[in-house]
């Protein structure tokens, strides 16, 4: 299935039987790095706006669910 990349619509080819929600894919055409944000349908937001913004933010945020 091909999705559309949010900030270039760049068409994203996504096996949506491997892909799981909250798993990261990059963007081949202008390298954004895209967070699974749901399966059914298939919906991609950029990382960062999803609170994803580096390794640090997203090592802080795994730190609160424990």
């Amino acid at each position: 299935m091909a999705v559309v990349c949010p900030e270039c619509d760049n068409p994203i080819v996504v096996d949506e039987d491997a892909v799981e929600e909250g798993e990261t894919l990059q963007c081949d055409e202008c390298g954004i790095e895209l967070e699974v944000v749901s399966i059914d349908p298939i919906e991609l937001v950029a990382a960062e706006e999803a609170g994803y913004d580096d390794e640090e933010t997203m090592h802080m945020a795994e730190e609160d669910d424990e």
